[in-house]
C-alpha cells in the first residue's frame, strides 16, 4: 500500500508527530510520501492527515477527486472528523496496513472551481453590517434574507458552523443540503433542508458576495450557484463508533448535567 501523509506546517509541534508517523510507516516497510497541506499530490491509494478538522477538510476536498480514502490523526482541538489519536500512532498504522478500517462516503458541494465537504459560507462584502440576500432554487425565487450571511451546508457540515448558527443536525450519510441564515434580522426565518439534487443560487443587493468554502480563503463574486459535487469524499474510520456516539462524546449531545450543578 502506498500512502500519502499530509501535515500542516502552521500547527505548532507538527514535526514530532510527522516523524512518528513516518517512522511507523518505515518500520512496517510501507511506501509513503509526505506533503504539506498547501502542496498536496496524488501518490498513494490511502491518505493519512495529521492535524485538526480544517486540515482534514482540505485534504478530503483534494483526494476525493481521486477516490482516495482519508483518515485523520487528530492534532487539533475538537477533531470531530478525525477518529485516530496521536497517542496510538503505531496501532493506527498497523490497522491501516492490514485494511482494518471502514469507509463512509460523504456528499460534497461544488461551485465553479471550489468544492466543500462542510459548507460554503456566504456573507456581504461589508462584514460589519447585515446584508440582503436573495435565495433561488432551480432558478425559482424562494425568499430573501436580511442577515449576516448564509451557510449552505452538507449533512457532514451540519455539525459545524451551521450548528452554531442554529441549524439542524443531519446524519452525515443523508442526501440533503441545509440552508442556514446567520443572525437573520427577523423572528420568522428558519433553516431549510432541501434534496441534494437542487441547484441553489444566492444573490445580494450589495455589489459583491464574500464566499468561503470550508473556512478557506474568501473570494468576492456577484452571485454564487451551488450544487452537489460530481464525486464524494471518502472518510476512513478505525472503530465502529456510531455518529450518535460521536455527538455524545465530542459535542456532549443529550448528556444530562451532573447532579448538584
Amino acid at each position: 500500500m502506498k500512502i500519502n501523509v499530509i501535515y500542516n506546517k502552521e500547527i505548532k509541534g507538527y514535526e514530532k508527530i510527522l516523524e512518528e508517523v513516518q517512522n511507523a510507516l518505515a518500520s512496517n516497510k510501507a511506501e509513503f510520501e509526505s506533503f504539506d497541506i498547501r502542496e498536496m499530490k496524488q501518490f498513494g491509494s490511502f491518505t493519512l492527515v495529521i492535524g485538526g478538522d480544517g486540515t482534514l477538510l482540505r485534504a478530503c476536498s483534494f483526494y476525493a477527486q481521486y477516490n482516495i480514502p482519508v483518515l485523520g490523526i487528530n492534532f487539533g482541538r475538537l477533531g470531530f472528523l478525525s477518529q485516530a489519536r496521536v497517542s496510538n500512532i503505531n496501532e493506527v498504522i498497523s490497522s491501516v496496513l492490514k485494511g482494518e478500517y471502514s469507509i463512509e462516503e460523504r456528499l460534497m458541494l461544488a461551485s465553479e472551481n471550489s468544492v466543500a465537504l462542510n459548507d460554503f459560507v456566504i456573507k456581504g462584502c461589508i462584514p460589519s453590517r447585515t446584508s440582503k440576500f436573495y435565495l433561488e432554487i432551480n432558478g425559482k425565487f424562494v425568499c430573501d434574507y436580511i442577515a449576516d450571511g448564509l451557510i449552505i451546508s452538507t449533512p457532514t457540515g451540519s455539525t459545524a458552523y451551521g450548528l452554531s448558527a442554529g441549524g439542524p443536525v443531519l446524519h452525515p450519510t443523508l442526501n440533503a443540503i441545509v440552508i442556514v441564515p446567520i443572525c437573520p434580522h427577523t423572528l420568522n426565518v428558519r433553516p431549510l433542508v432541501v434534496p441534494s439534487d437542487e441547484n441553489i443560487t444566492v444573490k445580494t443587493s450589495d455589489k459583491l458576495l464574500s464566499v468561503s468554502p470550508d473556512g478557506g480563503e474568501c473570494r468576492n463574486i456577484e452571485q454564487i450557484s451551488i450544487q452537489i459535487a460530481p464525486y464524494k469524499a471518502k472518510l476512513a474510520f478505525l472503530n465502529n463508533d456510531s455518529f450518535y456516539s460521536v455527538l455524545r462524546n465530542k459535542l456532549h449531545w443529550g448528556i444530562s448535567p451532573d447532579k448538584g450543578i
